[in-house]
């Protein structure tokens, strides 16, 4: 069994984390209840409650100084800048060096590093996208190639995999990001048989 540590944090992207969280939170258990669930999922946050877009107030499982360790880490988005040019969401948090230590610490041990829209920034921020492909939101598109010149930024892609780590593109992305993780680790029948499950066609249209 693989855990999977999905990050969270005030004003974030309620499908970037959402979504992921269905894909490994049902990937397998269609199998029955006699086949063990191949993925353990977990949230993990500076401090709780979070509350994400739009109002939604979420529990973290576990605190960023005291969790399981992660094979997967999911770095989430969502955010910009208010009127007044404040920054929130994951716009905030690149500046937050908590965050982005937790980010550096577990990507060490992990086995794989995903990120979803503007989390792309976050593992910039962190000096994870160095001479690699990413992809992001497509309004966060310039933003990640000011910010990492090193890195060859596809806004027209859904998802880029670069071995160990793989980003996606804005909020939905993340859902057809974490099936293709499902179909690398476990197989493609796994995650054809998740997708059904969520009812999620679109990811027949993928590959």
């Amino acid at each position: 069994m693989r855990t999977v540590a999905i990050l969270l944090f005030n004003e974030i992207e309620v499908l970037d984390f959402a979504g992921p969280f269905e894909v490994f939170g049902v990937a397998g258990k269609q199998a029955g209840p006699d086949f063990p669930p191949p993925f353990q999922v977990f949230t993990v946050a500076e401090s709780g409650p979070i509350y994400a877009r739009n109002g939604l107030c979420v529990n973290p499982t576990y605190l960023l100084n005291d969790h399981p360790k992660a094979d997967i880490i999911i770095i989430p988005g969502g955010g910009g800048f208010h009127a007044d040019g404040t920054p929130y969401g994951s716009r905030r948090e690149m500046n937050n060096p908590d965050v982005l230590n937790w980010i550096r610490r577990s990507a060490e041990t992990a086995e794989l590093v995903l990120s979803v829209c503007t989390g792309a920034l976050l593992l910039a921020k962190a000096g994870l996208l160095e001479n690699l492909s990413a992809t992001t939101h497509y309004l966060a598109a310039d933003s990640l190639a000011q910010m990492a010149p090193q890195t060859t930024v596809l806004p027209n892609e859904r998802y880029v995999d670069n071995g160990k780590i793989i980003t996606s593109a804005g909020i939905s992305a993340g859902i057809d990001m974490s099936l293709y993780v499902v179909s690398k680790l476990l197989g493609k029948p796994v995650a054809d048989e998740t997708a059904r499950y969520m009812q999620y066609d679109y990811w027949q249209q993928l590959i």
